[in-house]
């Protein structure tokens, strides 16, 4: 019994680990982060939601996706901020996951997504 109490513990650590693959950061750190442009941050929304609105400054990953190592900054230190609709969607993972795979080290996920954004009352860009 203890064995597969021990078993089951390992297997829901193990999940919740992967469940945070990549590092939460709120909607606050984000808005000063597009202020200060002391980050990448990078829409995984689609073109058509992106053009309605986005947060300042970011990336349409769909745009960018074909040439992505050279739509992002040479240091490899520089602060990745992914994200998508919202807390239950995975698409961020796509450009997480790209950056990641360049060797991009500090790469984080914007959970609350553009719906938690737009909740928060924070303000939206729309496409040029």
């Amino acid at each position: 019994m203890k064995k597969l109490f021990a078993l089951f513990a390992t297997l829901l650590l193990a999940g919740s680990a992967f469940a945070a693959e990549f590092p939460d950061i709120t909607i606050s750190e984000v808005k000063e982060l597009a202020l200060s442009k002391k980050a990448v941050i990078i829409d995984v929304n689609g073109t058509e939601s992106y053009a309605k609105g986005h947060v300042p400054g970011a990336l349409d990953f769909d745009v960018i996706e074909n040439n992505f190592a050279k739509a992002l900054p040479a240091d490899k230190n520089t602060l990745i901020i992914a994200y998508c609709g919202g807390p239950q969607c995975k698409a961020y993972q796509e450009a997480a996951k790209a950056a990641e795979k360049l060797g991009y080290k500090n790469v984080r996920h914007m959970s609350a997504g553009i719906s938690g954004w737009n909740k928060a009352g924070a303000p939206t860009e729309a496409a040029k």
